[in-house]
């Protein structure tokens, strides 16, 4: 069914608008479901997350495509791997981007929550909520969406991922949820990638280094991610109401 207009889209309500979508692109390749998000349905007014991690190349290429000048989230807890700054770096440089805003905590409550920067060992969901979560709040202000680079097969709550979704006023666009490992090991092959120098260390998902270690199952590519703790998530996925109460 065409739309009616621009106008019409954006009044629509959540639950109409996401089910438009899913059956519209919920099979459709990455590159149309971005341009579809970017130029359709809510220009100027869409981000990107990213954390420089082992796979984030494949989305930051796609984004390239479309718009080197595209705004990229990235949020500096203070505790990346040297390797992944690198690589950041490294991939601005590669795909030419020109638009990457790094989100640092507040100094003042980290001064005063984690001082000596050892907060993770006492209470890891604290941690992320001051180093992550916290500080995406107001890096999203003026977006009514944001891109992820989640995939079904990392298992987990992800294996039942929609292309689309709305969680804490926002919607959440996953262009490569459908994918599988194969699917980005060619795509890196395909457009000469350089990979994320861990990697290659048996770290296939990477996050903050107190909390990410090597992949303790091959098979399960974030078991390396606070391994040994209650937690597979840091909280930037997980609805307000539903995160462990912190301070």
């Amino acid at each position: 069914m065409p739309y009616a207009d621009q106008n019409t889209r954006f009044m629509q309500p959540v639950d109409e608008r996401l089910a438009r979508l899913n059956g519209e692109l919920r099979h459709a390749s990455a590159t149309t479901i971005l341009r579809a998000s970017l130029i359709r349905e809510w220009p100027q007014k869409l981000t990107y997350v990213s954390s420089f991690g082992a796979e984030s190349a494949v989305m930051l290429s796609l984004i390239a495509d479309v718009d080197p000048d595209f705004p990229v989230v990235f949020l500096e807890t203070g505790m990346h791997f040297p390797q992944t700054l690198d690589y950041k770096d490294e991939l601005i440089d590669r795909l030419g981007l020109t638009n990457v805003r790094e989100i640092p905590p507040s100094e003042t409550e980290r001064k005063v929550l984690d001082p000596k920067n050892t907060l993770w060992k006492s209470d890891p969901d604290a941690c992320c909520a001051l180093r992550k979560v916290r500080p995406l709040e107001p890096a999203l202000e003026g977006f009514d969406a944001w891109i992820t680079g989640r995939k079904r097969f990392h298992g987990g709550a992800r294996m039942s991922l929609p292309v689309f979704e709305f969680a804490d006023g926002r919607f959440k666009v996953n262009p490569l949820a459908s994918w599988t490992q194969d699917d980005v090991d060619a795509f890196f092959a395909h457009r000469n990638l350089p990979r994320h120098p861990l990697v290659a260390q048996g770290y296939p998902s990477i996050g903050c280094w107190p909390c990410t270690q090597p992949a303790a199952d091959p098979s399960d590519i974030r078991s390396g991610r606070w391994a040994g703790m209650e937690k597979s998530e840091c909280g930037l996925h997980v609805e307000k109401n539903e995160r462990p109460r912190v301070f």
